[in-house]
């Protein structure tokens, strides 16, 4: 029987314990896929931040190591120094790359270090309880801002992709979504490209995925979708902000 369909070797056997309707799954299957259809699971090193995504050394069938919060892009900037002939990325969510590790994220991305970071943007803080992030849009409803993300009092969200993107050091920054099956495809290109601009030396890359979190919205999953394609996507609209063109001298 013609197989159509099987789980990628990118991944361990092990059982995630992301909430039913989260996308980090999914991020995780094409993060895996890009890797094992690469042929680079053997000469990566992961680094997982805290979060939800806290325990993705578990999932990753590669080389991980977990860094303190925020300091993934410190941690895979010495890995990839040591280690220059390995494939270095980092899987962040917003609240360990925008909020805490923003000056890590940002420093890395100035420097041009030629790694990989995976971000994952919920719009809001998953493991801890549904606080505000900084990337809450505007009247969102959060635990910490129960009536809404109000700009005089709380600011506006950062748009990280947008930022890091202004940035010399950048090679490749795209957004992407996880709320359909044409935006997941179109993810997973991007993920492919990150790394291929790893491989091809021209300096940090960066793909900002827009994640559903239906724990904390208080949504369902197909609800959490909408709410995406709905609300996240006006605010941080998808596409590519940077790519240095291949063999560009920097």
């Amino acid at each position: 029987m013609k197989t159509v369909f099987e789980k990628t070797s990118g991944l361990t056997e092990n059982q995630t314990h992301y909430c039913p309707g989260c996308t980090h799954g999914i991020i995780h299957r094409m993060v895996g896929e890009v890797l094992e259809e690469m042929g680079i699971l053997e000469d990566t090193v992961g680094v997982a931040s805290v979060g939800c995504s806290v325990l993705s050394y578990e999932y990753f069938n590669c080389d991980m190591t977990q860094a303190a919060h925020g300091r993934a892009p410190a941690v895979a900037t010495g890995i990839k120094r040591v280690l220059p002939d390995r494939f270095v990325f980092t899987y962040q969510g917003d609240g360990d790359l925008a909020s805490i590790g923003i000056a890590e994220a940002v420093h890395a991305a100035a420097r041009g270090e030629n790694i990989t970071v995976i971000f994952v943007n919920n719009a809001i803080y998953g493991m801890t309880g549904g606080q505000m992030a900084p990337t809450t849009l505007i009247g969102q409803k959060t635990a910490t801002t129960p009536f809404g993300r109000n700009a005089s009092i709380q600011g506006l969200p950062i748009r990280v992709s947008e930022m890091l993107s202004t940035l010399d050091g950048t090679a490749y920054i795209e957004r992407v979504s996880t709320h359909d099956v044409p935006n997941i495809i179109k993810a997973k290109k991007a993920i492919r490209k990150a790394f291929e601009t790893q491989k091809q030396g021209l300096g940090f890359s960066m793909v900002e995925v827009l994640s559903s979190c239906p724990t904390n919205w208080g949504l369902d999953p197909n609800e959490s979708l909408d709410w995406i394609k709905d609300n996240m996507v006006p605010a941080y609209p998808l596409g590519v902000y940077k790519e240095v063109p291949k063999g560009a001298d920097r």
